[in-house]
């Protein structure tokens, strides 16, 4: 595994590693995944390619032979991905990398950040992920319950929010079908989980709550979904949730910052989604993975 062509520099949040992961396993090619740690330095815009906010335990893992493309995810990843192309790696990065931008191959960037027009970058709806249309298939077969439940089904994936919009967003969830399958997140809260619970009871629905015991049904409830509620906090549900055949609706939790709202008004001008209220309606879509795109434009720029 050491001599893989490919290697994924990953960053510790989930989040951000899966954007680098998911292009990795799109590319369908074996790779070796560097789970990296910060030094003091890495909260540096280091201006130089360099290894130095990197702990030493992960510097040790950088030796010889070298791959022939990296792939890497936010700010801090950025001049450790430089240094390995100046030993002849091609480079692929998600995000903004910070200073060095030129040095990059390929630039994969949201268009809600508004990317200037560049040879090496490739602007993109949301973020790159881990979905697949095989996985989709795979949890369908996993959680069969949901089956069960009466259509339209609507999937409702919540992240941070106040007991109130929680509320809010249940009740207009459940206008839109015959059943609810609802899960928290890690930033969700006690309070929030209740609220939504209220709001549901009386309705046909499943419910998880961030934590419970059981395998997390979150790919499950993609698969099996009509229609998909997300709140637009997060942008990696509801990236993932493009990839679905399901019509999305973007959910406001109250106090949206500009990039998030940017990047839901871009869903939205795309025509993949729109905002959720009291008297929507279903509406067609096909699905659209843009992991997908970035692996097919990495293999017609010859990366590999």
């Amino acid at each position: 595994m050491h001599e893989a062509r490919v290697w994924v520099l990953q960053d510790p949040r989930a989040g951000t590693a899966a954007q680098a992961l998911g292009i990795a396993e799109a590319l369908g090619e074996p790779f070796r995944a560097i789970p990296l740690g910060w030094s003091r330095l890495a909260a540096l815009p280091l201006p130089f390619p360099s290894l130095w906010g990197l702990d030493a335990g992960t510097r040790a893992r950088f030796s010889p032979p070298w791959p022939r493309l990296v792939i890497s995810a936010g700010r801090r990843a950025a001049p450790a991905a430089r240094w390995l192309r100046a030993r002849g790696a091609r480079t692929v990065h998600c995000m903004r990398p910070g200073p060095g931008a030129g040095d990059f191959d390929l630039l994969v960037i949201p268009h809600h950040d508004n990317p200037a027009p560049a040879p090496n970058t490739l602007p993109i709806l949301g973020a790159t992920h881990r979905m697949t249309a095989a996985k989709l298939t795979a949890a369908r077969a996993e959680f069969p319950q949901f089956a069960a439940l009466p259509g339209p089904r609507v999937a409702l994936l919540l992240g941070a929010l106040a007991p109130g919009a929680a509320a809010r967003i249940g009740a207009q969830a459940r206008a839109l079908g015959g059943s609810v399958l609802a899960t928290t997140s890690r930033r969700t809260g006690a309070e929030a989980a209740e609220a939504l619970a209220a709001a549901l009871a009386g309705h046909p629905h499943s419910l998880f709550r961030w934590g419970d015991a059981g395998p997390n049904p979150f790919v499950g409830l993609l698969g099996h979904a009509d229609a998909v509620v997300v709140s637009a906090d997060s942008i990696s549900m509801a990236s993932e949730a493009l990839a679905t055949p399901a019509a999305l609706f973007l959910a406001d939790p109250g106090g949206l910052g500009p990039r998030h709202r940017a990047f839901a008004e871009s869903l939205v001008a795309a025509g993949e989604a729109r905002w959720l209220s009291a008297d929507a309606t279903l509406f067609p879509r096909v699905p659209r993975n843009e992991t997908t795109r970035v692996a097919e434009a990495i293999r017609e720029r010859g990366f590999l």
